[in-house]
């Protein structure tokens, strides 16, 4: 049963680093616009890891214009992600930094983790 598994299990992605809530990452997307390609960043702070296997996922969350937030969550299997650059490691004492989101400015910042 766990040979069915594992055929059926996405190779990992070589160019994601390990990554941790609070972390601020640079992800590199490829994106398909008609017959061309190209890469799209996106930067934020990673609020959420999801671990299930197949389906690991994590959520980028940035502030865009105009104080809109957006997240996006990415898979980390997926073939789609060029890079993942992990930019800064911050200190956070829980797994999921959902309290970003009713915050803005300097309360919404994270204290820098020094290694």
């Amino acid at each position: 049963m766990s040979n069915l598994l594992q055929a059926v299990e996405a190779p990992a992605n070589p160019n994601i680093p390990e990554l941790r809530p609070g972390d601020v990452v640079s992800v590199h997307v490829r994106i398909k616009e008609g017959d061309r390609e190209r890469i799209q960043e996106f930067k934020g702070t990673v609020i959420r890891l999801r671990n299930g296997g197949n389906n690991q996922n994590f959520t980028v969350r940035r502030v865009a214009s105009n104080g809109i937030g957006v997240e996006r969550t990415f898979l980390l299997r997926s073939p789609r992600l060029d890079k993942v650059v992990v930019e800064r490691h911050s200190r956070v004492r829980r797994a999921q930094l959902y309290f970003l989101r009713e915050r803005t400015g300097k309360r919404a910042r994270l204290k820098q983790k020094f290694d």
